[in-house]
């Protein structure tokens, strides 16, 4: 490995100068991390093996550092909690979990986890494949929205991997902008799924906890039987959230809103989304958006899993398709994103004719009739409530108000409630729920 001698930085041994700093490298061994003042950490050997050489960023879990791992040569992330957050049960469980479900889904389209390492000081810390580039999140808050060619680059990568976990009964629950790595290249990006830590695992005698004070999401992309806590939840609910990111990197706006967590699950389960190349003109964005794109977004947000696009391969592919593109996610995935987004170029003015209708058979020419493998025939489980963006705790009849069906059709709760709690400290809803 080699270092810059200015931010410390490492490097691949065979580049040459530092893109930060312009200049040239040195042997990683002959430049010694900067010491931090307010964190001993850098420059430590932590487990006798990982040498710590910067501070990359800080969250409310732990703090992030680039490391050197001396045994297999290579650069690392070290994800280290809070001491406060290592001694909360839960929290490690699923911090640990990341570690766990690595082990058992290796993909070249989710971040690998190394190591789960405890520290001489008590707490706890992961290493993992250090990415260079940026989140989806970072991107939408720089651009606002994204070109579709980069889009179905994009999600096409996604379908690959997660496909490929829920093949293995593993569930996201927390697919957002946020958990969506692109790191650049000269065709575009190579993405990386990020954040198993929230994976449900539905295989025969997987390990389940029963969890006081957590729900499993973000509310601005859960599906409704995800909002609703049933048991039932399968790969159809990260089809959903990888609809919702697609809706609002074509839009600027999540496909359903609210003040707080309560109302967004309200608006989930009771609300369908404003046509994508609606919102898409109103915010006057820089690529227009087909009637052919809001047919394949609708089947997603259907409220009704059985009646949802069953994959999120099959998701990929009809949303290529509805920009004209022939093939499948497949051959989007690793083809250069300029020659895609000239295709979609071509294609554009003949779709934006098209009138919005029903049913992705019309809308997409090469759709493909497949059986629904979660097929089910009753829904059941228990209630879970709102994360994240709440900012008001609820009482016991206002949470069963929200999950209650009303208005258009809703999925009906039949399960009973595994636990509930209203915590009015802070104004943060807890409630019991089986991950």
């Amino acid at each position: 490995m080699k270092s810059c001698p200015i931010c410390r930085r490492l490097f691949a041994d065979d580049a040459g100068f530092c893109p930060v700093d312009g200049v040239a490298l040195m042997a990683a061994a002959d430049v010694a991390p900067e010491l931090d003042p307010d964190d001993p950490r850098v420059g430590q050997h932590l487990a006798d093996r990982y040498q710590v050489r910067r501070i990359v960023a800080d969250g409310g879990m732990g703090r992030v550092y680039e490391a050197l791992d001396l045994q297999a040569g290579r650069r690392v992330a070290l994800k280290v909690l809070h001491n406060d957050v290592a001694r909360d049960k839960v929290a490690l469980e699923r911090f640990k979990r990341e570690y766990e479900i690595s082990q058992l889904l290796p993909h070249e389209h989710i971040a690998e986890v190394y190591d789960f390492l405890k520290l001489a000081d008590g707490t706890y810390a992961l290493a993992m494949d250090f990415l260079e580039g940026e989140e989806l999140r970072a991107l939408l808050k720089r651009d606002k929205t994204v070109r579709p060619a980069r889009l179905v680059r994009m999600l096409s990568q996604i379908a690959i991997g997660l496909d490929d976990a829920h093949r293995r009964q593993l569930i996201h629950r927390d697919i957002k902008p946020d958990n969506v790595y692109l790191c650049g290249t000269h065709e575009g990006d190579v993405v990386k799924l990020l954040d198993f830590g929230s994976v449900k695992d539905k295989s025969e005698g997987a390990k389940k906890l029963t969890v006081m004070g957590t729900t499993i999401g973000s509310p601005f992309y859960m599906s409704p039987e995800q909002a609703q806590g049933l048991d039932t939840l399968d790969a159809r609910a990260d089809v959903w959230a990888l609809a919702a990111i697609s809706y609002e990197s074509l839009t600027r706006k999540v496909p359903f809103s609210g003040n707080n967590g309560p109302s967004i699950l309200l608006a989930i389960l009771t609300q369908d989304p404003v046509p994508a190349s609606q919102v898409a003109r109103e915010q006057d964005v820089p690529y227009p958006v087909p009637p052919t794109v809001d047919a394949v977004l609708t089947e997603a947000f259907a409220k009704d899993p059985s009646k949802r696009v069953a994959t999120v391969g099959l998701l990929a592919d009809r949303l290529g398709h509805a920009y004209g593109l022939q093939g499948s996610h497949r051959d989007w995935a690793y083809a250069p994103e300029q020659p895609l987004q000239e295709s979609i170029d071509l294609a554009l003015p003949e779709l934006m004719r098209a009138k919005t209708v029903r049913g992705v058979e019309e809308a997409d020419p090469f759709a493909t009739v497949e059986a629904d493998p979660f097929a089910t025939t009753a829904m059941g489980g228990g209630v879970g409530g709102p994360v994240g963006h709440d900012k008001e705790g609820m009482s016991t009849g206002e949470l069963q108000a929200v999950l209650a069906p009303k208005g258009p059709p809703v999925l009906l709760i039949l399960g009973l409630v595994v636990g509930l709690a209203i915590l009015f400290a802070a104004g943060v809803l807890a409630v019991f729920v089986l991950l």
